[in-house]
């Protein structure tokens, strides 16, 4: 999906020829949260030169009431208007870039962050960075008064089809519905657990990535409604089945192309690869807060269902957090198999960019791949391999957050402080309920 370079005068054209009545202004607060000021067309100039002012303090992580002004600066090339539309006439959307009274681009805003680490990819040598998603959700059906409940709306598994995947047309819906607003839809299918699905759409470079995502949840909950469904992007909605995940598959390219690719190296992978894997790894637990950032991403990250739970890498096996895809030459890359749909795609792929770029700074060289699969080793297998666990709580991610000056870098000051302060209250909260498990286990026994 490349990204459309399109003037002002294009923008008032094409709001003209489509009769677009509104405008929704879309960015993204701290938690990953999609927000929007919506707006008649009348006020399509005024956005245009940057005028548009919007209340910073009534979003999560941004200001304080006394600093609340902010403007919203437009990405014209994120314009798209949306096929569906109200009796009045069409909606467009456009992702906008959050700027100061002063015009700085905010440091709170989480796009501008990763435009940021961009520009730090960009001083290293290198042009871009490509980052291809694997999205997972759960359809449940809603009840009476339009509430999600906990039924799941199929018994279907991997690749099933109808019957088994009652989903399967809401989900083809959601296809077209996304080819039609410029996807490039590359696999769509029923996963492993009862009621979740994956689509997966063709890599971008890392900003209209994440954009991307952004757009791709919205349409999902939107189409999902039209079938009487709730789509969630919630880690683990239910005990005993997998939960769901968000690959991150990424490469990084020069002005020579593909610069993880070199086929003469080992594995056809060159020192620029081992030396990012090598980020990536040293990284990994504390960039987990980010890409697994609420309480209930570590109810996923569990043996037994698929999730990944070890820090390791493998070029033939999924068990390990790191895996190299078989595909060599413009296709090289590595996918990281922790990150889940709860995470905010800005922050994350800014984490894992900054972490493999401090690898390559820094020459770091992984350890040994581990071929074998790491669930059926035992603590002693895997401490001889030097094999460590991922934080198994937020309350520890957040720890490993706290100590790791390279991730505080790759949020900046503005992001981290929010976020440690928001998560450590998210944590605390949780711990003071009682759950109907700890009743079942000890209310009796007790």
């Amino acid at each position: 999906m490349a990204k459309p370079e399109y003037s002002k005068d294009d923008i008032r054209q094409m709001a003209k020829d489509e009769n677009v009545k509104f405008l929704r202004l879309m960015f993204t607060d701290l938690f990953g949260t999609i927000k929007n000021v919506e707006v008649p067309i009348s006020q399509l100039g005024k956005l245009l030169d940057n005028k548009l002012m919007f209340d910073g303090s009534s979003i999560d992580g941004f200001v304080r009431i006394e600093e609340s002004d902010m403007y919203l600066y437009p990405d014209l090339s994120t314009w798209m208007i949306f096929p569906w539309s109200t009796e009045r006439g069409k909606i467009a959307r456009v992702i906008c870039e959050v700027y100061t009274t002063e015009g700085k681009p905010f440091t709170g805003d989480p796009r501008n962050n990763l435009i940021r680490v961009l520009d730090d990819m960009r001083k290293a040598g290198f042009t871009d960075f490509n980052i291809g998603p694997e999205p997972e959700f759960f359809l449940f059906k809603m009840d009476e008064n339009g509430k999600p409940t906990t039924e799941l709306n199929d018994k279907g598994s991997y690749f099933d089809m109808a019957p088994m995947d009652l989903g399967e047309n809401c989900r083809r819906e959601i296809v077209l519905t996304l080819e039609e607003m410029g996807f490039d839809v590359e696999a769509a299918h029923h996963e492993v657990a009862p009621g979740q699905h994956e689509i997966d759409f063709k890599y971008a470079d890392a900003l209209t990535a994440a954009d991307n995502i952004q757009t791709f949840k919205l349409v999902v909950k939107t189409i999902a409604r039209k079938y009487g469904l709730y789509a969630t992007f919630m880690p683990k909605p239910l005990a005993g089945i997998n939960g769901s995940g968000m690959h991150l598959n990424m490469s990084l390219f020069h002005d020579q192309g593909n610069a993880f690719y070199d086929k003469d190296g080992e594995m056809e992978l060159s020192e620029d690869a081992y030396h990012f894997l090598g980020g990536l790894l040293k990284h990994a637990r504390s960039f987990t807060a980010i890409c697994n950032p609420i309480v209930n991403s570590y109810k996923r990250l569990v043996p037994g269902y698929e999730a990944p739970v070890y820090v390791a890498w493998s070029g033939s096996n999924r068990s390990p957090l790191i895996r190299v895809p078989n595909s060599r030459g413009l296709s090289t890359r590595l996918e990281v198999r922790s990150v889940d749909p709860a995470a905010n795609p800005y922050l994350a792929i800014a984490a894992v960019l900054e972490a493999g770029l401090d690898g390559l700074r820094n020459k770091l060289a992984p350890r040994e791949a581990i071929d074998r699969n790491i669930y059926r080793m035992d603590a002693e297998e895997r401490q001889e391999n030097h094999i460590t666990n991922l934080p198994d709580t937020l309350h520890n991610a957040l720890k490993d957050l706290a100590a790791d000056d390279v991730m505080r870098n790759a949020m900046g000051d503005h992001l981290y402080q929010s976020f440690i302060e928001a998560k450590n209250l998210e944590y605390n909260s949780y711990r003071t309920q009682v759950s109907e498990w700890e009743r079942d286990q000890y209310l009796e026994l007790y």
